[in-house]
């Protein structure tokens, strides 16, 4: 059985197929954040202080970790300022964190400061990426998440996709690095510009777990992207991709509507022992104003519930992905 371990300095978490869900909070991340960003660049680090409490109260089992705040010198910028907030976000919250980050320099920088056994994103199919990052994988001794597009950017067609995907496990075993320590994003199309979109997913997500043996993740809301409502979208989506047997997804714990939806597939997988996670957190729900169904996030290990919601676009919804 495939398991993929992840750690801070106090907890250890499991992704894999017999493990609940593994939801990676996306919010502390600029990209689509003006305002986020621009208290990063100044050293304010309030609002990230709020999302890290706020995201592991409502239930998210990781948090990940973006300080790509501007695209002009990031190789001397963001290393230092990614240090920063995963020092910020390490002191708030047990969780363990995933690395986030398209700057080679600002990974290995994050790694060195990184408590327990965090996961890399990522790792794309590229030759130069794959040479910079996977020596730092080996390294560190540490999972990466491995996104399936390369030199020729992202294929519309699923079966390009696995063969991405297959390279990337492939040159890491050169590297010395097992499969279970690579966690696959077979990148989820926008269902709004192409019908087959969740289909696609669906199979490609079986097809890593039975051929590969990899573990996957995605970011969720990239599948409803262009789309009003677009939470009613993600809460169907996370389910039958859960079903389809995928293990996690950088997604938002603060919409209800979405970890709900996660917790009742732990629930109907079998992955919540006797539903106790589900129980904990709704025995005392009580239905809004409006006669839908709500919960209160439940504070985990005495975290608080932090201040601010909503959501952002995928820093991968830049390539359509």
């Amino acid at each position: 059985m495939t398991r993929t371990i992840v750690a801070s300095a106090k907890r250890e978490v499991v992704i894999g197929f017999d493990q609940p869900f593994c939801v990676i909070g996306e919010r502390i991340n600029p990209t689509g954040r003006k305002k986020l960003a621009a208290e990063m660049v100044e050293g304010n680090f309030e609002t990230v202080k709020a999302d890290a409490l706020a995201q592991v109260a409502a239930g998210a089992t990781m948090l990940d970790v973006n300080a790509g705040v501007t695209a002009v010198d990031p190789n001397e910028t963001e290393p230092p300022l990614l240090i920063e907030t995963i020092r910020i976000v390490q002191s708030l919250v047990s969780v363990p964190i995933s690395i986030d980050s398209s700057v080679p320099a600002a990974l290995k920088a994050g790694l060195e400061v990184a408590e327990g056994r965090p996961l890399v994103n990522s790792v794309t199919g590229e030759e130069d990426r794959l040479e910079a990052i996977l020596p730092l994988i080996r390294k560190y001794d540490v999972p990466v998440v491995a996104i399936s597009n390369d030199e020729s950017g992202i294929s519309e067609d699923p079966d390009v996709r696995f063969a991405v995907a297959k390279k990337i496990v492939e040159r890491a075993a050169d590297h010395g690095i097992k499969p279970h320590d690579i966690v696959v994003d077979p990148l989820v199309m926008p269902i709004g510009a192409m019908g087959t979109a969740g289909l696609q997913v669906f199979a490609l997500v079986r097809r890593l777990r039975e051929e590969l043996k990899v573990n996957t993740t995605c970011g969720a809301s990239n599948v409803s992207f262009g789309l009003p409502h677009r939470h009613g979208i993600n809460a169907a989506f996370l389910p039958m991709a859960i079903a389809s047997g995928m293990t996690s997804a950088i997604m938002n714990p603060l919409r209800p509507q979405e970890i709900e939806a996660v917790r009742a597939a732990n629930v109907l997988m079998g992955t919540d022992k006797d539903c106790m996670a589900w129980i904990r957190a709704y025995k005392d729900h009580q239905p809004s104003a409006g006669g839908s169904p709500t919960a209160a996030p439940t504070p985990a290990d005495g975290e608080s519930t932090g201040r601010r919601r909503g959501g952002r676009e995928a820093r991968r919804a830049r390539t359509g992905g």
